[in-house]
């Protein structure tokens, strides 16, 4: 019965690995179909797809043939679209300028009426005077002095600066007005300066193109700023379309973008207009003469200011409206201005091709605005030489359509009665003929010669010259700076790196002018490691923790840590050395050294722990001493403190060798057996205390620590406990 039963079992043990077998072959056929379904469907999925790119593949190219087709049956007709909408802006700006002219010279009418003796600058044009004041915007040291020379070249009685702008500073900045030095205010926002400076109408911006649209749209819009001069270059056009229409419609001037400035001779400069002191001294700008001028590019306009000085009376006032493609304010602008003011006699005008700015002028000549002379030439002639488009710099000088050639501005210009020279050669000469023509009808009297100031020199810059020697009031000895790298005692920082050096290397660099033997940097770090840290109860990590739970910042509690050090902690290195050093090369027994120390009432340094003893030695000591004992050529200083120790250790079991007279009385035969020192640097090694610093550096490591330490941990505001604490009378 027994075997039929254990039959039985068998029987079904096995029916259900069968049926086991069967469920799981069962298991992979379906997994096999669900796979190749999933398989059928991507490659029909995949068919469909490249079915359909197929299919858009065909409509492109029939809708490119299509569009190919209408680029060149329209061709014609954009390109004169195109010259329409620019001859339509081109009047819309001729418009608003005149709109601005006639509501200025009104408002300004009235209040000459209102106030007789007194004519309103923008009455004759004048958008700068001798009393003009600027915000300096995104501070450069270089320009902004460079208006203050020219200030003082004038003979201005007031700096031309009033604030300057840095985001996010405030404070002062010191400047130099002739030889007197000056502070001139720094303020971090833009609305702060215009109400700290009232009187300040001209915002100088010298922002990247990145902030430039929106800071001057922020100067814009304070009541007090007049005129916007954006020097950086790439400024997005439809923010510069934005701040046209803002200022136009609120009758204030933009100059530029990517402009270099403007300046009224003897009175007011932006920047770096003009350039150096020499060439504004060569150009005579400061005074003023009698000829406007007005360009696209600032660097030319350097040249012609020297060009108009040699054949005129000089420059009154030139602008140069910048070389992108939109200008806050045109060629035509500044004209306008010109005519209005009764000291300019003439005009002079410098286009570039692409664009059609110029052509405003054009209609301005044609309609009688102008009634001055105007010398006019068009750069760029050389661009038909080219078979394809040239870009020539700025980002408006194009070649483009025929109406944008320099040719067809010049024909315009002269057509339109402006005088318009053969060549830019002849520039010069027409110039001149101009002007001698308006002395010869008595239209030009001849301006007073003066002689400007000296502008004293900068002593750096004189010091550079040769012309005078100056005194240095700092000695450094062991690192150079002024190279492409940092240098350590001559090493410079790249070989440190290549060469694997560690951070022994550094300080006997650093601290000894010279590199030390590899067991000598060594010994230095070994003393770095072992003096980092020593717990939390000594003195300093004890100064260190509580300050750092008093909520301090980390270099206040590393300091209260580091004030710790000295005589009674970590500071007896030195001493340690002196003493050690004295006895023995006075060869000084044990006890002569030991008693008459005593006698002197003087402890002996480096002798003497609170906790180790003679059968506990600081393991610190131990390892100092292997170290040198396997690696010094000569270790007679140590050898001289453990004999000190064998007589100390008679009195007291806890009178042992510390980590202060391991250190300093190694460090002595670390200096006297490398050979690099002679005994008189020894001894000033030893008096200066170079040894405490050691520990100094090495214990600012943990201390540095148990800051972090307190705080990660999040620990209260430390308190004495009472029952620590003997109170008596």
């Amino acid at each position: 019965m027994a075997n039929a039963e254990k039959t039985s079992s068998g029987s079904d043990i096995d029916e259900k690995k069968r049926k086991r077998k069967l469920s799981n072959r069962e298991s992979a056929r379906r997994s096999r179909l669900k796979k190749q379904k999933m398989m059928e469907d991507t490659i029909h999925e995949i068919s469909t797809l490249e079915r359909r790119i197929k299919e858009y593949s065909e409509r492109c190219k029939v809708a490119r043939r299509r569009l190919d087709s209408l680029e060149s049956e329209n061709a014609g007709l954009r390109s004169e679209k195109t010259w329409l909408s620019s001859y339509v802006r081109d009047l819309e700006n001729m418009m608003a300028t005149t709109s601005l002219t006639l509501t200025q010279s009104v408002g300004d009418e009235q209040e000459a009426n209102a106030d007789g003796d007194s004519l309103s600058k923008m009455a004759t044009g004048q958008l700068f005077s001798r009393t003009t004041q600027a915000l300096f915007y995104n501070y450069k040291q270089l320009p902004v002095q460079r208006m203050l020379d020219f200030d003082f070249l004038c003979g201005r009685e007031t700096p031309s600066v009033a604030g300057i702008i840095n985001p996010g500073s405030e404070g002062f900045q010191k400047l130099f007005f002739g030889q007197e030095e000056i502070a001139i205010p720094v303020h971090a926002a833009i609305e702060a300066a215009c109400a700290a400076h009232p009187t300040a109408d001209v915002f100088i911006n010298f922002a990247s193109f990145r902030s430039a649209a929106a800071s001057s749209m922020a100067a814009l819009k304070q009541p007090t700023i007049k005129v916007v001069a954006i020097i950086a270059e790439g400024v997005p056009e439809s923010d510069t379309k934005q701040l046209i229409a803002y200022a136009r419609a609120n009758n204030k001037v933009v100059i530029g973008p990517a402009t270099v400035g403007g300046i009224q001779a003897g009175a007011f400069k932006i920047g770096d207009t003009a350039g150096t002191i020499d060439n504004i001294i060569q150009c005579k700008l400061y005074r003023p003469g009698s000829v406007g001028f007005v360009s696209k590019s600032g660097g030319m306009s350097n040249e012609m200011y020297n060009t108009v000085a040699r054949v005129t009376d000089g420059i009154y006032e030139g602008i140069a409206i910048g070389g992108d493609v939109f200008p806050g304010s045109t060629l035509s602008d500044h004209i306008l201005r010109f005519n209005n003011i009764p000291q300019i006699k003439m005009m002079v005008v410098l286009g570039e091709l692409g664009g059609r700015d110029e052509y405003s002028l054009v209609e301005a000549l044609k309609q009688g605005k102008v009634n001055k002379p105007v010398v006019a030439w068009v750069s760029g002639t050389c661009a038909r030489l080219f078979k394809s488009e040239v870009q020539f710099g700025h980002a408006g000088a194009k070649s483009g359509g025929e109406m944008e050639s320099a040719q067809a501005k010049n024909q315009a210009l002269m057509d339109a009665g402006a005088i318009v020279p053969t060549s830019f050669e002849a520039l010069e000469s027409a110039i001149k003929e101009t002007f001698d023509k308006l002395v010869e009808e008595g239209k030009v009297s001849p301006i007073k010669e003066v002689t400007p100031p000296q502008i004293p020199e900068d002593l750096s810059s004189a010091i550079k010259s040769g012309k005078v020697r100056a005194p240095t009031h700092i000695i450094s000895t062991i690192s150079d700076d002024r190279g492409e790298e940092p240098c350590y005692a001559g090493v410079p920082m790249s070989s440190i790196i290549e060469q694997g050096l560690g951070v022994g290397d550094v300080i006997s660099l650093l601290w000894f002018k010279r590199s030390l033997p590899r067991y000598c940097t060594k010994f230095i770090e070994i003393c770095i490691m072992l003096c980092a840290d020593h717990g939390p109860c000594v003195s300093g990590a004890h100064n260190t923790i509580v300050t750092a739970r008093a909520g301090k910042d980390l270099v206040s509690s590393l300091v209260s840590g580091l004030l710790t050090i000295g005589p009674r902690f970590g500071g007896a290195i030195d001493d340690a050395a002196r003493y050690f050093k004295d006895a023995c090369d006075r060869n000084l027994t044990p006890y002569e050294f030991v008693e008459g120390m005593k006698k002197k009432g003087i402890r002996v340094p480096g002798i003497g722990h609170r906790i180790k003893s003679r059968d506990n030695r600081d393991k610190r000591v131990e390892l100092l001493q292997k170290f040198a004992r396997s690696n010094f050529p000569s270790v007679k200083y140590m050898e001289y403190a453990v004999t000190v120790e064998s007589y100390t250790l008679s009195k007291a079991n806890n009178l042992v060798m510390n980590v202060d007279g391991a250190i300093g009385s190694l460090f002595l035969d670390l200096l006297a057996g490398s050979g690099m020192f002679t005994k008189q640097e020894i001894d000033e090694i030893v008096q200066i205390g170079y040894l405490n610093g050691l520990f100094v550096l090495a214990r600012s490591i943990g201390l540095i620590g148990h800051t972090f330490d307190q705080k990660r941990l999040k620990q209260p505001l430390y308190r004495h406990p009472w029952e620590d604490v003997l109170y008596t009378k």
